[in-house]
């Protein structure tokens, strides 16, 4: 029985990784953004729940580290991981301003916000946008399913469309190891 169900599993990730060719330009678009704020040397503030979360972490770690190679290190800041500042804002604003108070105090112009979310419809993630907006940088939105309402607020979406939200991390994670190593080996 797990065989069959091995076999399913990779079958489905296999068609889910092959289906992101469709959106390819999208996702060389959103790496040349990335990297353009990182020459200009502004930063990179990323952010998303659960998953998503871990994924920014993830992202950020890339970054400020290593991907690949020895080099310099990038600023990225992942939203998710001050658990003073999550814990205190969650109780002074709300849980859904964690991020975007995060974007006000953090965010200059120039810098890019990546939210990740398997939905594109989490409240915190679109009142981040909206400050983004506000404070004059670009977002990206690294979305699933049919990119939900931060689809419509990012200025660049990129949408896995597949409904389940495994696959979906899993095309997550490909695409942002890409925009590392994009990042790593052209600057």
């Amino acid at each position: 029985m797990s065989g069959k169900m091995f076999s399913s599993l990779l079958k489905d990730h296999i068609k889910c990784l092959t289906s992101i060719a469709e959106i390819e330009p999208d996702i060389e678009n959103a790496g040349e953004i990335l990297k353009k704020a990182l020459v200009k040397g502004n930063k990179i503030l990323i952010c998303g729940n659960g998953g998503s979360a871990a994924d920014a972490q993830h992202f950020a770690a890339e970054l400020v580290g290593r991907f690949e190679k020895e080099r310099q290190a990038f600023p990225a800041i992942a939203l998710t991981t001050d658990t003073s500042n999550l814990t205190a804002i969650g109780n002074d604003y709300g849980y859904n301003r964690v991020f975007s108070r995060q974007v006000e105090a953090l965010g200059l112009p120039g810098d890019i916000l990546l939210c990740i979310s398997t939905s594109g419809n989490s409240e915190n993630l679109l009142l981040a946008a909206e400050a983004a907006s506000e404070k004059g940088l670009k977002t990206i939105g690294l979305l699933g399913k049919e990119g939900g309402l931060l689809k419509k607020s990012a200025d660049l979406s990129i949408t896995v469309r597949q409904n389940i939200t495994a696959r979906i991390q899993e095309a997550h994670i490909f695409i942002l190891h890409y925009w590392a190593a994009l990042i790593e080996n052209d600057l």
